[in-house]
Parts: structure tokens; C-alpha cells; sequence
């Protein structure tokens, strides 16, 4: 960020930050990309963020984190991953949900998903505890209201694959008091609870039986019920059964990518506006357009040769000059604007209080579009919907306010059957 401005950009910043009962109309579409930036990040850093979806939990597991800070400590700038408090407060995010990640395979081994939950909620537990000037845990909106208040980056809790439920229903109630606040039903295989997009096999064409009893005990504590990963029969069982508003945590639109069950069509977009819910859309790159993963074989199939008759490897000083350099020249990567597009989609087919941010940082590798690479880049795409004519009032609802409403619903139906 520029240290300085100049006279007319910090007239333009009073503007955009007065209250609104002084009338001021800002249009942001007619500042310079620059001055709609430096509006952009203050917005971002003023404005609660909450990202539906951040891999950080299982990189943690991955990196061997403990107490010792010398392992992974995110409490500073670290050199790779996509997540570090510095960069969350450059970037403005305040309360991304901490991905309780739980890998499809144990499920074959009963009893190891539950046990790996498990462990990441307590990993996450730990890291607020090390780090308390820096991280809160967060249960509620009202926590993270409170976090943002004092300067702390929330930890909400999300649990990927309900298959850390095994089979016993119970456990529904008990991930809430661990203080998961929502559940994405399946992962990348159908599970006991129900059928998954990325499974060729469908046993249940849709929900199982189980799955049913577990999305009306999840309404029941107060748990969001969570529908990315699942399949699109799944996905219908699930809004006519549920009694509260569901998320998708980390979902794109499918439309700029055909054929890719995982995200979703304007069919249950559509369905899952009307049931009050909330897409918080992904940033993957194969997520957000379909022509990245062709482009980033063909620069791989690229590289592997090229190191392959210069007798290099990756290690190597020349073969890392070389892949930078062609790896630039020759971007497969979507960037920034493509994920607007994703967003304007949603808005102009059902309307702004039904889309939200999910990026899936630190979960989808070195796919991530070009201007949103890491959590320090949030304000390039609120840049860009501002000069697509989004108001502040939208931002915030895309930020925080729809999934807050959702969440506040979900916390309102669970009282509501304890009268």
C-alpha cells in the first residue's frame, strides 16, 4: 500500500468511509484502479470477513505443528501456505472457518475419522491458546463481533465429511459442544451419511436413511448443514428435508464449468436461494474455469520434459530460473476477475444475500488465480466487484452479513426445539 496520498484520493477515502446517514453516493466505478484499491483494503480491514473455508487445520498436521513455535507458527509471516496472521490482517479476514478436514479413506478403518477430528479440533483449540493476542476461538456471529473488536483473527470450526460422525448419531450433539458450527455432509467419496459429486458410485441416490436423521439432528443442535462435496440428488434431499438455511462452505458456479458436478448448477442455486441459504464461492482455479486445468497440463507435460533433457530436477538453481520464467510467459491461471464473474453470476440469477466468500485456501495447492494467492488478497477482488458497480452495502453482505444471517438462523431453529 502507498504510504502517501494525494489530496483528492483522501477527499475520495473520507467520502467512502462516512456513515450513511450523511447521504453520501460513492461511485466507486469512475476512480483509478489504484484509488479503488486503497478504498478496497481499508473497506476490507474496517469490514468483518468471514471466509467459509481455510485448509489451515490439516496443513497444520501436515507441517508437524506442536507448541514449539520453531514447527509452524502462523502467529508471523511464514514463507509458504496460503494462511498467516499477518497477511489475514493485511488482507482483512477476520473469522475464516478452520476446516476440520477428514480424508474419505479412513473411512474404511471405523473409529480413525472420528479420532482425526478429533485431534485438528484440539490442534485449532491449541493454536488460539498459544497465540492469544492473535487468534479467538469463535462459536457464534456474536463471538466474532466480539474477536473483531479486539483485533483477533476468529477460528470458527467447519467439519469436512461427515463421516467423523461414524455411525452413531450421537455424535452429532457432540462435534457442537467441540464446537463445530457446521458439517459438509460427504467428501470425495459417498459416505454413510449420503452420495458424493466426485464418486462415480452412488449408493443412494441421494441420501441414505442415515443421512436423513443426521441432517434433522444437525437442525436440531444448531449445526449448518454444509452441501458442497455433495452430489446434486444429495443436495436436493438434503433442502427438502432441512428446517434451516444450508451453506455451501467452498462451491463455484458450474456454469464455467461444464461437467463439473462439484459445483453447482443454476438449478440448485436457485433452490438453495430460496430455501434462504448461502454459496460462498471457491477459488480454486479448476474451480472458476475449466480451461485452467488444460493449460496448467500443458505447462506441466512443458517443464517435466524440459527438465527431463537438461538432465534437472526442481532442486535445481537453473531449472527454478527456467520455470519461472515460462511459467509466467505462459499463465494457465484464471485470475481475480474470473472469480467476480462467479459472484455476479450468483447475484444477477438470485440476488446478493445468497453468495459469500469460500476460498479454500491452503487446500487447493498452486491452483489459486492470479491477484488472490493468499489471504493478503482479498481486497483485489473487492477492488474489482467496486469497479463493477457493487455498493459498500453489497460488499458487506458478501463478506459477512449472509452467512451471519444464515448461521443466526441455524442458532434461532436449534432454540426453538429446545422450548
Amino acid at each position: 500500500m502507498r504510504k502517501y496520498f494525494n489530496a483528492a484520493l483522501l477527499v475520495t477515502l473520507a467520502f467512502a468511509c462516512a456513515p450513511k446517514e450523511q447521504g453520501a453516493t460513492i461511485d466507486y466505478t469512475t476512480m483509478s484502479d489504484a484509488e479503488r484499491l486503497e478504498v478496497a483494503t481499508k473497506m476490507a480491514q474496517e469490514t468483518i470477513m468471514v471466509d467459509g473455508h481455510v485448509d489451515l487445520p490439516y496443513r497444520m498436521k501436515v507441517g508437524g505443528f506442536t507448541l514449539q513455535r520453531e514447527v509452524l507458527d502462523v502467529s508471523v509471516r511464514t514463507p509458504d501456505g496460503n494462511f498467516d496472521f499477518p497477511r489475514a490482517k493485511e488482507g482483512g479476514l477476520d473469522a475464516p472457518f478452520m476446516s476440520i478436514y477428514i480424508p474419505a479413506g479412513l473411512q474404511q478403518t471405523p473409529g480413525s475419522s472420528k479420532a482425526l477430528a478429533d485431534s485438528l479440533i484440539l490442534m485449532t483449540e491449541r493454536l488460539a491458546e498459544t497465540f492469544p493476542s492473535q487468534f479467538a476461538m469463535a462459536y457464534s456471529p456474536a463471538d466474532v463481533e466480539a474477536n473483531f473488536a479486539a483485533g483477533k483473527v476468529s477460528l470458527p470450526m467447519g467439519m469436512e465429511n461427515g463421516s467423523a460422525l461414524e455411525d452413531d448419531i450421537s455424535n452429532v450433539a457432540y462435534f457442537h459442544e467441540r464446537g463445530i458450527r457446521y458439517i459438509t455432509l460427504t467428501h470425495g467419496k459417498a459416505n454413510l451419511i449420503g452420495d458424493s459429486s466426485y464418486d462415480t458410485v452412488r449408493l443412494y441416490n441421494g441420501l441414505s436413511e442415515y443421512g436423513e436423521k443426521v441432517v434433522a439432528e444437525m437442525n436440531r443442535v444448531g449445526i449448518m448443514v454444509d452441501l458442497s462435496h455433495v452430489s446434486d440428488d444429495t443436495f436436493k434431499d438434503a433442502l427438502a428435508l432441512t428446517k434451516a438455511p444450508v451453506i455451501a462452505s467452498h462451491s463455484s458456479v458450474r456454469k464455467f464449468t461444464p461437467g463439473f458436478e462439484r459445483n453447482m448448477s443454476d438449478e440448485l442455486i436457485q433452490a438453495m436461494a430460496k430455501n434462504g441459504g448461502v454459496m460462498m464461492i471457491n477459488f480454486g482455479g479448476t474451480f472458476i474455469d475449466s480451461a485452467y486445468a488444460t493449460g496448467a497440463d500443458k505447462v506441466r507435460e512443458h517443464l517435466i520434459n524440459y527438465m527431463a533433457e537438461n538432465n534437472l530436477s526442481r532442486r535445481d538453481s537453473a531449472a527454478q530460473a527456467y520455470i519461472a520464467e515460462y511459467s509466467s510467459a505462459n499463465n494457465p491461471f484464471p485470475t481475480v476477475q474470473r472469480v467476480a464473474d462467479h459472484i455476479d453470476h450468483v447475484k444477477n440469477l438470485v440476488g446478493i444475500d445468497y453468495v459469500g466468500l469460500g476460498s479454500d485456501f491452503d487446500g487447493v495447492g498452486d491452483s489459486l488465480p492470479t491477484g488472490l494467492k493468499d489471504v493478503s488478497m482479498y481486497p483485489n477482488l473487492i477492488a474489482e466487484l467496486l469497479k463493477r458497480g457493487y455498493t459498500k452495502e453489497e460488499i458487506e453482505k458478501i463478506c459477512y452479513k449472509n452467512v451471519f444471517r444464515v448461521w443466526k438462523a441455524v442458532d434461532d431453529y436449534a432454540a426453538s426445539q429446545k422450548g
